[in-house]
Protein backbone atom coordinates (compact mmCIF):
# COMPACT_ATOMS: atom_id res chain seq x y z
CA UNK A 1 0.00 0.00 0.00
CA UNK A 2 1.13 3.90 -0.57
CA UNK A 3 0.14 6.21 1.83
CA UNK A 4 1.18 10.53 0.46
CA UNK A 5 0.57 12.46 4.04
CA UNK A 6 -1.46 9.71 5.85
CA UNK A 7 -4.09 9.07 2.63
CA UNK A 8 -3.97 5.71 1.11
CA UNK A 9 -3.78 5.96 -2.81
CA UNK A 10 -4.96 3.56 -5.17
CA UNK A 11 -3.87 2.26 -9.06
CA UNK A 12 -5.80 5.28 -10.11
CA UNK A 13 -3.33 7.83 -8.61
CA UNK A 14 -1.08 8.33 -11.95
CA UNK A 15 -2.43 8.50 -15.10
CA UNK A 16 -1.67 5.67 -18.55
CA UNK A 17 0.40 8.34 -20.04
CA UNK A 18 2.36 9.84 -16.52
CA UNK A 19 4.28 7.15 -16.21
CA UNK A 20 6.81 5.09 -18.40
CA UNK A 21 6.36 1.28 -17.92
CA UNK A 22 8.93 0.67 -15.48
CA UNK A 23 7.37 3.36 -13.65
CA UNK A 24 4.22 1.88 -13.46
CA UNK A 25 5.16 -1.76 -13.01
CA UNK A 26 7.49 -0.23 -9.76
CA UNK A 27 4.40 1.69 -9.00
CA UNK A 28 1.60 -1.10 -9.44
CA UNK A 29 4.03 -3.69 -7.03
CA UNK A 30 3.73 -0.71 -4.02
CA UNK A 31 0.45 -0.23 -4.47
CA UNK A 32 -0.34 -4.14 -3.98
CA UNK A 33 2.08 -4.36 -1.19
CA UNK A 34 0.60 -5.41 2.10
CA UNK A 35 3.17 -3.26 3.88
CA UNK A 36 2.47 0.42 4.05
CA UNK A 37 5.24 2.68 1.88
CA UNK A 38 4.63 6.25 3.42
CA UNK A 39 5.77 9.61 1.53
CA UNK A 40 5.83 12.93 1.99
CA UNK A 41 4.70 14.20 -1.31
CA UNK A 42 3.47 13.00 -4.57
CA UNK A 43 7.34 14.26 -5.64
CA UNK A 44 8.83 12.06 -3.62
CA UNK A 45 7.00 8.80 -4.67
CA UNK A 46 7.75 10.11 -8.45
CA UNK A 47 11.87 10.08 -7.22
CA UNK A 48 11.93 7.12 -6.24
CA UNK A 49 9.40 5.70 -9.50
CA UNK A 50 12.34 7.28 -11.34
CA UNK A 51 15.42 6.18 -9.67
CA UNK A 52 13.92 2.58 -9.23
CA UNK A 53 13.11 2.72 -13.26
CA UNK A 54 16.93 3.70 -13.72
CA UNK A 55 18.21 0.60 -11.50
CA UNK A 56 16.43 -1.63 -13.55
CA UNK A 57 17.58 0.08 -17.39
CA UNK A 58 21.08 0.28 -15.53
CA UNK A 59 21.51 -3.21 -14.38
CA UNK A 60 20.56 -4.30 -18.02
CA UNK A 61 23.05 -1.92 -19.39
CA UNK A 62 25.42 -3.69 -17.19
CA UNK A 63 24.65 -7.06 -18.03
CA UNK A 64 25.11 -6.34 -21.51
CA UNK A 65 28.47 -4.51 -21.14
CA UNK A 66 32.09 -5.96 -21.84
CA UNK A 67 32.19 -5.83 -17.74
CA UNK A 68 33.58 -9.26 -16.51
CA UNK A 69 32.97 -11.27 -12.97
CA UNK A 70 35.76 -11.93 -11.13
CA UNK A 71 36.86 -12.03 -7.53
CA UNK A 72 38.79 -8.94 -5.43
CA UNK A 73 42.29 -10.76 -6.24
CA UNK A 74 42.20 -10.36 -9.90
CA UNK A 75 39.53 -7.11 -10.05
CA UNK A 76 40.42 -4.53 -12.44
CA UNK A 77 39.67 -1.11 -12.91
CA UNK A 78 40.26 2.21 -15.96
CA UNK A 79 43.24 3.51 -14.17
CA UNK A 80 42.86 7.21 -15.20
CA UNK A 81 39.81 6.98 -12.86
CA UNK A 82 40.59 4.96 -10.06
CA UNK A 83 43.25 3.81 -8.19
CA UNK A 84 42.89 -0.48 -7.07
CA UNK A 85 43.74 -0.99 -3.48
CA UNK A 86 45.49 -4.43 -2.02
CA UNK A 87 41.99 -5.41 -1.16
CA UNK A 88 41.00 -5.35 -4.89
CA UNK A 89 38.29 -2.18 -4.35
CA UNK A 90 38.67 0.90 -6.52
CA UNK A 91 39.44 4.28 -4.72
CA UNK A 92 38.52 7.05 -6.53
CA UNK A 93 41.97 9.16 -7.83
CA UNK A 94 42.71 12.56 -6.54
CA UNK A 95 40.87 15.49 -9.30
CA UNK A 96 38.51 12.90 -10.50
CA UNK A 97 35.20 13.60 -10.71
CA UNK A 98 32.91 11.26 -9.35
CA UNK A 99 30.01 11.50 -11.80
CA UNK A 100 33.25 10.69 -14.65
CA UNK A 101 34.47 8.00 -12.74
CA UNK A 102 31.22 5.90 -12.26
CA UNK A 103 30.12 6.80 -16.15
CA UNK A 104 33.41 5.39 -17.72
CA UNK A 105 32.59 2.10 -16.19
CA UNK A 106 29.92 2.06 -18.68
CA UNK A 107 31.84 3.55 -21.38
CA UNK A 108 34.95 1.62 -20.86
CA UNK A 109 33.17 -1.54 -19.55
CA UNK A 110 36.04 -3.86 -21.11
CA UNK A 111 38.44 -2.53 -19.04
CA UNK A 112 36.95 -3.33 -15.49
CA UNK A 113 36.58 -6.65 -13.75
CA UNK A 114 34.39 -7.20 -10.09
CA UNK A 115 32.19 -9.32 -8.21
CA UNK A 116 28.11 -9.09 -7.69
CA UNK A 117 28.09 -6.99 -4.71
CA UNK A 118 30.71 -4.18 -6.04
CA UNK A 119 28.01 -4.97 -9.04
CA UNK A 120 25.31 -4.03 -6.93
CA UNK A 121 26.93 -0.32 -5.77
CA UNK A 122 27.44 0.51 -9.15
CA UNK A 123 24.04 0.10 -10.73
CA UNK A 124 22.73 1.99 -7.56
CA UNK A 125 25.35 5.04 -7.76
CA UNK A 126 24.90 5.12 -11.57
CA UNK A 127 21.14 5.16 -10.97
CA UNK A 128 21.17 8.00 -8.54
CA UNK A 129 23.63 9.82 -11.26
CA UNK A 130 21.24 9.57 -14.01
CA UNK A 131 18.37 11.25 -11.58
CA UNK A 132 19.80 14.09 -9.53
CA UNK A 133 22.26 16.59 -10.95
CA UNK A 134 25.47 16.15 -12.02
CA UNK A 135 27.31 18.63 -9.58
CA UNK A 136 25.07 17.55 -6.81
CA UNK A 137 26.09 13.90 -7.30
CA UNK A 138 29.92 15.02 -7.57
CA UNK A 139 29.01 16.91 -4.10
CA UNK A 140 27.69 13.99 -2.31
CA UNK A 141 30.11 11.03 -3.16
CA UNK A 142 33.25 13.09 -3.60
CA UNK A 143 35.42 10.44 -1.59
CA UNK A 144 34.00 7.24 -3.68
CA UNK A 145 35.37 3.55 -2.82
CA UNK A 146 33.69 1.14 -4.68
CA UNK A 147 34.46 -2.18 -2.28
CA UNK A 148 31.84 -5.00 -1.70
CA UNK A 149 29.39 -3.33 0.41
CA UNK A 150 31.56 -0.47 1.39
CA UNK A 151 29.21 2.91 -0.03
CA UNK A 152 29.11 6.07 1.08
CA UNK A 153 26.92 7.73 4.05
CA UNK A 154 24.94 9.27 1.16
CA UNK A 155 23.54 6.47 -0.21
CA UNK A 156 22.12 5.64 3.35
CA UNK A 157 22.11 1.61 1.47
CA UNK A 158 19.57 -0.80 4.47
CA UNK A 159 19.00 -4.37 4.57
CA UNK A 160 16.19 -5.37 6.45
CA UNK A 161 14.06 -8.58 6.68
CA UNK A 162 11.21 -9.48 4.85
CA UNK A 163 9.74 -10.51 0.97
CA UNK A 164 8.40 -7.43 0.47
CA UNK A 165 10.51 -7.16 -3.25
CA UNK A 166 10.05 -3.98 -5.10
CA UNK A 167 11.03 -3.72 -8.57
CA UNK A 168 14.47 -2.16 -7.92
CA UNK A 169 15.41 -3.83 -4.75
CA UNK A 170 18.56 -5.79 -4.30
CA UNK A 171 17.81 -9.51 -3.06
CA UNK A 172 20.50 -12.01 -2.34
CA UNK A 173 20.13 -15.93 -2.65
CA UNK A 174 21.84 -18.29 -0.78
CA UNK A 175 23.86 -21.19 -1.38
CA UNK A 176 24.30 -23.10 1.97
CA UNK A 177 26.32 -26.15 0.47
CA UNK A 178 28.83 -23.88 -1.60
CA UNK A 179 31.76 -25.89 -2.91
CA UNK A 180 34.80 -24.23 -0.52
CA UNK A 181 36.71 -24.42 -3.23
CA UNK A 182 34.75 -21.91 -4.78
CA UNK A 183 33.52 -19.07 -1.91
CA UNK A 184 32.73 -16.85 -4.48
CA UNK A 185 29.53 -18.74 -5.35
CA UNK A 186 28.48 -19.03 -1.53
CA UNK A 187 25.43 -16.46 -2.42
CA UNK A 188 24.63 -13.62 -5.29
CA UNK A 189 23.73 -10.44 -4.99
CA UNK A 190 20.65 -9.72 -7.69
CA UNK A 191 18.33 -6.83 -8.37
CA UNK A 192 14.93 -7.27 -9.06
CA UNK A 193 13.68 -6.81 -12.79
CA UNK A 194 9.92 -7.22 -11.97
CA UNK A 195 8.15 -10.15 -13.64
CA UNK A 196 10.32 -12.93 -12.49
CA UNK A 197 13.51 -11.79 -13.22
CA UNK A 198 16.66 -10.89 -11.99
CA UNK A 199 19.99 -9.86 -12.74
CA UNK A 200 23.04 -10.83 -11.12
CA UNK A 201 26.94 -10.18 -12.46
CA UNK A 202 28.38 -13.38 -13.47
CA UNK A 203 25.26 -14.99 -13.65
CA UNK A 204 23.20 -12.90 -16.05
CA UNK A 205 19.84 -11.97 -16.07
CA UNK A 206 17.41 -15.20 -15.01
CA UNK A 207 14.39 -16.29 -13.40
CA UNK A 208 14.55 -17.32 -9.68
CA UNK A 209 14.87 -20.88 -10.55
CA UNK A 210 17.50 -19.98 -13.04
CA UNK A 211 19.77 -18.46 -10.25
CA UNK A 212 19.15 -20.99 -8.12
CA UNK A 213 19.99 -23.62 -10.91
CA UNK A 214 23.27 -21.97 -11.38
CA UNK A 215 24.02 -21.80 -7.99
CA UNK A 216 23.64 -25.57 -7.33
CA UNK A 217 25.87 -26.18 -9.52
CA UNK A 218 28.62 -24.56 -7.41
CA UNK A 219 27.86 -26.93 -4.57
CA UNK A 220 29.86 -29.08 -2.36
CA UNK A 221 29.71 -32.83 -3.59
CA UNK A 222 26.97 -34.65 -2.36
CA UNK A 223 25.47 -31.33 -1.12
CA UNK A 224 22.09 -31.65 0.41
CA UNK A 225 20.51 -28.20 0.65
CA UNK A 226 19.49 -25.73 -2.15
CA UNK A 227 20.49 -22.25 -2.78
CA UNK A 228 17.38 -20.37 -1.63
CA UNK A 229 16.03 -16.57 -1.89
CA UNK A 230 16.45 -14.95 1.13
CA UNK A 231 13.40 -12.95 2.48
CA UNK A 232 15.32 -9.87 2.62
CA UNK A 233 15.75 -6.69 0.84
CA UNK A 234 18.48 -4.25 0.27
CA UNK A 235 17.67 -0.65 -0.77
CA UNK A 236 18.97 2.50 -1.18
CA UNK A 237 17.22 5.95 0.75
CA UNK A 238 14.98 7.38 -1.46
CA UNK A 239 13.53 9.70 0.67
CA UNK A 240 16.99 10.73 1.65
CA UNK A 241 18.25 11.52 -1.87
CA UNK A 242 15.07 12.92 -2.83
CA UNK A 243 15.52 15.83 -0.71
CA UNK A 244 18.81 16.81 -2.69
CA UNK A 245 16.28 17.17 -6.16
CA UNK A 246 13.97 19.39 -4.32
CA UNK A 247 16.72 21.51 -3.33
CA UNK A 248 17.77 22.48 -6.89
CA UNK A 249 13.99 22.99 -8.00
CA UNK A 250 11.75 20.67 -9.76
CA UNK A 251 13.53 17.12 -10.33
CA UNK A 252 13.29 16.23 -14.03
CA UNK A 253 10.57 13.20 -13.49
CA UNK A 254 10.17 12.05 -16.81
CA UNK A 255 13.20 10.31 -18.39
CA UNK A 256 13.35 8.77 -21.54
CA UNK A 257 10.81 5.87 -21.87
CA UNK A 258 12.36 3.06 -21.75
CA UNK A 259 12.27 0.38 -24.98
CA UNK A 260 13.64 -2.10 -22.63
CA UNK A 261 12.05 -5.78 -23.39
CA UNK A 262 11.56 -8.78 -22.59
CA UNK A 263 12.20 -12.17 -24.93
CA UNK A 264 13.04 -15.64 -25.26
CA UNK A 265 15.66 -18.04 -27.27
CA UNK A 266 14.78 -21.72 -25.83
CA UNK A 267 14.46 -21.94 -22.31
CA UNK A 268 16.60 -18.75 -21.57
CA UNK A 269 15.24 -15.59 -21.22
CA UNK A 270 16.49 -12.30 -22.03
CA UNK A 271 16.05 -8.27 -21.72
CA UNK A 272 16.40 -6.39 -24.46
CA UNK A 273 16.15 -2.72 -25.49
Amino acid sequence: MIQIQHTVVDDSFFSSATLSKEQQMVFQTLVKEKQMYSYESKQQLQFELVVRERILQTSVELAKSAARFTIFQFSKCNERYWQRNRLGGFELKKGVAPSAAINDIFINSQLYAFECATAIVIIFYKAVLDTIKQEIFDKLFDDLLLYDWHVDKDLNITTKKGDDYIPGDCLYFKNPDVDPSMPQWQGENTIYLGNGLYYGHGIGIKSKEEVIAALNKRRKPAAKKSAYLLAQTTRIDFRYLSTFVRSIGQPQLSVERSKMGIGSIGSSTFLYR
